[in-house]
């Protein structure tokens, strides 16, 4: 290998790198440049010199820069196979690099000098301790030389730190001498990094103030900030005595250094990592040492300079890492401080507290939510929560929280101090948004704890706020609402006022409720309040909302002072009808709709909790009702219902089954007559006749105003909201003697359960036919020659609603709007929210009849046939918005409520053919989009999230996951779902995954599980629904799927005469599910354990499980060979379960799915080296070691 081979190799080398780097450069030319390195850097046999000559100072940093990358690739892909005299040369070279191959610290470009500590780190990992032993010496003699060097033998310390224990990058045996070796250097390292921190930190502050010194002070500066990162990377896991030694040293510097601007931040990441260690009680008691005058003095001079340098960045995230170790030191303190320990509650506690509270006060939103967590923990706490100086804070804390639960902080606006740190945390409004509306109920939540400790503070600061509030002028700020000029909008001065101290309010009275004893509760001043509360007129929406979420707050006042009840009915009946302008023909805006309907839920929670209270006052309610049903237009038919609900809640305590059937006939009479007239008979049997009775086949001029059949519609969801309303208000009394008393029990099942009458059930049942017909007809909707029906302006109107799109989709509702604008804006609007509402009602009446009307609804002749002819019928053109709520709130609800004994006649007939659809609907709906995603792969795949096949895609997987829910909770006892790791959410599918998934034993089928299974063609597709189901793509559904479901289905079976082929396809199911999902551990770790299950339970039985094993790429035939000869011969079988799994696992590795960014990866090799001897351990030094070739090696790397 000549010099001129060399260099002129070097030139052509240069101008490739040129080339790539170059913007100018084309495509083609850019990847023949590549491809030249790439085939250099696989191929060339003369890497190292080229390398070492691209590397020399003289070349540019971008050359410099390769010349390094193509040792590095050395080191990492050709180590193994290269002579040992060649490995000697690079290692002398590179660290010959170190000393004196780089520019001075200052001027040298930091991605040259990473990649130079990474060749070293590549050479430490495959040859330190046992033939480089003298590694950590020669990096110490290379630190002497001067600030270049050791900043540069920090980062090599820091990035071994980072791969051996931090990301774990090599194999075991490795990672374990390396760490071991560390562990046993430990002092020697700590002792390096805290005398380099010390002597350059020293050095920094003599010769920063003089400008002549400047350069050097600087380098100074750059190795203290070097060895800060470097011991972050140590603290987190090194022995707590490390960290506490010599009195706490260390902390002590990392104080001090708190007051540095230029290594504040380092220091304060220290600290936080330092004072979040979990580990023994015993070993964190010397952290206390932070709660001392000194420490405490820096932590809160620090914060203060901070905070007083105004919004400047660099201190903005000082004051942030500040704030964490704040936290974490109450965390400390917390842990530390018990009944059963010997830590003293610190002197400077109420320091700490202040100084706590001063982060609570900030004005930046995000360090006041901050706090929250550890205000609570603090509040809670058995010690803590009764000393003097805490109890002292609660009055200080809820003054704080007044002002932090006013919404104001957009980044977008500036009417707040708050806004422009905001600036800093937020993208955009919707997101400050979502943020405060999580940190609010946090503070909900912290408040509650500490009215807990002190309920008449809360209490009265609440009746203060309140009385200011009922009294301030209205000031609606800049920006008028749309509902009507002079009205508040949600950015209102005045409103954000009167929300917070709602919020307030609710808060602090329900927990005094909770925590005060009946006679000590202040029911005066509580009752003077809810006067005010009811005397306040306001024609505002917004603040209206609020005072009458006030006047529920309050209510359980009325509970001591029942005579105040019929003006809190008054106060919420005006509500009922609120309009901003009477008689107004515009449309409702949201903000209208929300007070009505807040009225109406005010009222039926009063029913709910308190019926007792307003038992006597019946008739009065009732006569305010009645007013009210009396004119058509004046309620929507929700609120109308809403306050039937009310009346029918106040029925149940009757307690006469008579009485209350009565009154149920007199209530239900308006909508007895109009569902079942003739002219409404022939509109909710006849699809045709349906959609031009509601006005969905008309082409409509204006769209705004103009709807002639709202009328129409408004009496069909009149009736099915009422029936909806009855059926799940109307109840029996819960207590035994009670019912028998009333009339309302009837008789015992066999199994001695009481059945009970329900005095509904004759109205309901009266009208349930045409309800039938109803749910038949909409069905029929969605057929091909009934949507070529709908008029021009409603060819839509079938469609889902953009609200219910951005759900999916997980697109946030812009603000603003959600007040201002109409509830709908158009007549198309309103059409699809007609149909939407309308046919979830009517599951929703189906789903509750079971629990409501019991053997009644069940005994209903004919039943699985009448609701298989409705409900179930033109499935395959219902979309699956539709299908998924009729499956969670009716199939669910009536399989779950009803008894055994109607298992063969109803559920099974019902369930079967369903099951089968719902099998072949997803298989179908899984194979287009698995076909999509193939074709994406060669075509641009549209990339606009709103795109339809996003939502598609992503309505799939939601009815995938409801469908195999359902399939669950029919066959599947809750005992075993209940011990699972994994939460059901219809979240984001990257969920955190539990990785210990091992299902319990307890999962065993269900009664109907059994029953289901026991017809051949049902348990069919649940076996094939629940298998195929592993390898569509929703992480999901897999993992509840395997954890669940799989194999109690495949248990029940295992009795019978299986198939060989039947047994092979849920093997292979299995691992297609590996295939798909083998990249997410939690999948991966449940589907392992499935296919491990299914193989030792069925391979001895069925050799074909054999033959599809020996497909499995790369398997490795004879550790299956032994693998079954073990399984086979119980007598050799002692192995434990987790070396079978184990060894399982290793035999079905080539089947497990890889992420995208792993399956192209060149695999790094890291061969082991001889261990280090466990018995005795010698000093290394003196260690005569064995290498590969068993030639006695003193070292390798002679230094």
């Amino acid at each position: 290998m000549s010099a001129e081979q060399v260099s002129g190799l070097c030139e052509q080398l240069v101008k490739a790198v040129t080339v790539i780097m170059d913007p100018a450069s084309t495509q083609r030319y850019r990847l023949e440049a590549l491809k030249f390195c790439e085939e250099f850097k696989e191929k060339c046999p003369i890497c190292v010199p080229c390398g070492l000559k691209l590397a020399e100072k003289t070349q540019t940093a971008i050359v410099r820069h390769f010349g390094l990358q193509i040792l590095e690739h050395v080191v990492k892909f050709r180590w193994n196979n290269m002579p040992r005299l060649e490995k000697v040369y690079l290692k002398n070279n590179v660290m010959g690099l170190i000393s004196n191959g780089t520019q001075s610290i200052l001027e040298e470009e930091s991605h040259i000098k990473d990649v130079l500590s990474r060749i070293v780190v590549e050479m430490i990992k495959r040859e330190w301790p046992q033939h480089w032993p003298d590694m950590l010496k020669e990096l110490d003699t290379l630190s002497k030389q001067g600030e270049t060097q050791t900043e540069l033998v920090m980062f090599i310390l820091l990035r071994l730190a980072e791969d051996v224990v931090t990301f774990q990058t090599l194999p075991t045996q490795r990672r374990r001498d390396i760490q071991q070796t560390l562990t046993q250097n430990m002092e020697k390292i700590f002792s390096f990094l805290l005398t380099a921190l010390q002597q350059n930190v020293n050095k920094y502050r003599r010769m920063k103030t003089d400008l002549a010194q400047e350069p050097k002070a600087q380098a100074n500066c750059r190795v203290g900030i070097a060895a800060l990162n470097t011991l972050a990377g140590y603290i987190d896991w090194v022995a707590l005595s490390h960290i506490t030694a010599d009195n706490c040293k260390l902390l002590e510097m990392l104080c001090l250094l708190l007051n540095e601007p230029e290594l504040q931040i380092g220091a304060a990441e220290c600290l936080l990592i330092a004072v979040s260690r979990k580990g023994k009680l015993e070993d964190r008691k010397p952290l206390m040492v932070l709660f001392g005058d000194v420490a405490m003095h820096y932590i809160l001079s620090a914060a203060q300079t901070a905070d007083g340098e105004g919004l400047v960045e660099k201190h903005y995230v000082f004051l942030k890492r500040l704030c964490q170790v704040l936290c974490a030191l109450g965390s400390q303190l917390c842990a530390l401080l018990g009944s059963d320990s010997d830590v003293e509650t610190p002197a400077n506690v109420g320091k700490y507290l202040d100084s706590f509270l001063a982060f609570t006060t900030h004005p930046s939103q995000f360090l006041r939510s901050s706090t929250q967590i550890t205000w609570g923990a603090l509040f809670r706490h058995e010690v803590l929560s009764r000393d003097p100086l805490l109890l002292a804070m609660i009055p200080k804390y809820l003054r704080a929280s007044m002002t932090n639960l006013v919404k104001v902080g957009f980044p977008s606006k500036a009417d707040s101090p708050s806004c422009e740190y905001s600036r800093f945390d937020f993208d955009s409004d919707e997101d400050f948004n979502a943020f405060f509306n999580s940190f609010r109920a946090q503070q909900g939540e912290v408040m509650r704890m500490a009215c807990r400790l002190d309920p008449r503070t809360g209490f009265q600061m609440a009746g203060e706020w309140l009385k200011y509030q009922l009294t301030a002028p209205v000031d609606t700020g800049p920006m008028n609402s749309k509902t009507g000029e002079g009205l508040c909008s949600i950015f209102s001065p005045s409103f954000v006022q009167w929300d917070a101290m709602t919020f307030f309010s609710e808060s602090v009275i329900s927990q005094m409720f909770r925590t005060l004893d009946k006679d000590e509760i202040p029911v005066n001043d509580g009752i003077d309040l809810l006067q005010l509360v009811l005397n306040f007129e306001t024609k505002d929406p917004l603040i209206l909302s609020c005072v009458l979420t006030n006047v529920s707050a309050l209510f359980p006042f009325v509970t001591y002072r029942p005579e105040y009840l019929p003006q809190v009915l008054s106060k919420l009946f005006a509500s009922v009808t609120f309009e901003v302008v009477e008689e107004s023909k515009a449309p409702r805006t949201r903000a209208v709709k929300n007070v009505r309907r807040h009225a109406c839920s005010s009222i039926i929670k009063m029913c709910r909790d308190y019926p007792q209270l307003v038992l006597p006052n019946f008739e009065m309610l009732y006569n305010h009702v009645k007013q009210l049903l009396s004119n058509e237009l004046l309620l929507t038919q929700m609120e109308k219902c809403a306050l039937m609900e009310a009346l029918v809640l106040i029925s149940n305590q009757f307690k006469d089954y008579e009485r209350q059937k009565a009154f149920l006939e007199e209530l239900m009479a308006p909508v007895a007559g109009l569902w079942l007239s003739a002219e409404m008979q022939r509109v909710l049997s006849d699809p045709e006749a349906f959609i031009s009775y509601v006005g969905a086949d008309n082409k409509i001029a204006d769209p705004v105003l103009e709807d002639p059949s709202g009328l129409n519609r408004s009496r069909i969801s009149f009736c099915v909201y009422t029936i909806l309303g009855v059926v799940k208000r109307a109840r029996w009394p819960a207590a035994m003697e009670e019912a028998k008393a009333g009339g309302f029990l009837v008789g015992f099942m066999p199994s001695g359960t009481p059945i009970f009458r329900n005095p509904c059930t004759e109205q309901v049942l009266k009208l349930f036919d045409n309800l039938l017909a109803l749910i038949r007809t909409h069905n029929n909707l969605y057929m091909p020659e009934m949507v070529a029906k709908l008029g021009e302006t409603f060819a839509k109107a079938l469609d889902m609603l953009e609200v219910e799109k951005n759900a999916i989709l997980g697109l946030p509702q812009p603000l603003l709007e959600l007040y201002d604008s109409p509830v709908y804006k158009t007549v198309l609007e309103r059409m699809q929210g007609f149909f939407c509402t309308l046919y979830d009602n009517c599951f929703h009446i189906l789903g509750n009849a079971g629990p409501s009307m019991q053997q009644d609804f069940y005994t209903v002749e004919g039943l699985a046939a009448q609701l298989l002819s409705s409900a179930f019928i033109n499935l395959n053109n219902i979309p699956d918005y539709r299908l998924r709520p009729m499956l969670r709130v009716f199939v669910k609800p009536l399989v779950l409520s009803c008894p055994p004994e109607y298992y063969e006649t109803l559920v099974c007939p019902m369930l079967g053919p369903l099951f089968t659809y719902l099998h072949m609907r997803l298989s179908q709906k899984w194979q287009v989009i698995n076909q999509r995603s193939m074709l994406c792969e060669d075509d641009a795949a549209d990339d606009n999230p709103e795109s339809q096949e996003m939502l598609e895609e992503q309505l799939v997987r939601l009815l995938t996951r409801e469908v195999m829910d359902l399939i669950t909770v029919c066959c599947v006892s809750k005992k075993g779902a209940e011990h699972n790791s994994t939460v059901a959410v219809d979240g984001d599918d990257d969920e955190a995954m539990a990785t210990e998934v091992a299902p319990p034993a307890s999962a065993e089928l269900t009664e109907l599980g059994k029953c289901l299974t026991q017809q051949e063609d049902v348990c069919t597709a649940l076996l094939v629904t629940a298998y195929t189901s592993l390898s569509w793509k929703d992480t999901l559904s897999c993992q509840r799927t395997t954890t669940q479901l799989c194999w109690p289905l495949l248990k029940q079976v295992l009795s019978g005469n299986l198939l060989p082929d039947a047994v092979s396809w849920f093997f292979t199911g299995v691992l297609k599910g590996l295939q798909t999902h083998g990249q997410h551990d939690g999948c991966m770790a449940a589907l392992v354990h499935l296919a491990f299950q299914i193989y030792e339970a069925l391979r001895p039985r069925y050799a074909e499980l054999k033959a599809v094993m020996e497909q499995i790429p790369d398997i490795q035939k004879d550790s299956l060979e032994q693998f079954d000869s073990k399984l086979l011969n119980p007598a050799l079988q002692k192995v434990a379960d987790k070396r079978r799994k184990d060894h399982f696992k290793r035999l079905i590795t080539g089947c497990i799915g890889k992420p995208l960014g792993e399956q192209f990866r060149k695999d790094v090799h890291i061969r082991n080296l001889p261990s280090l001897f466990k018995k005795v351990k010698p000093s290394l030094e003196t260690d005569v070691l064995e290498n590969e070739d068993g030639e006695g090696l003193n070292t390798l790397f002679e230094p």
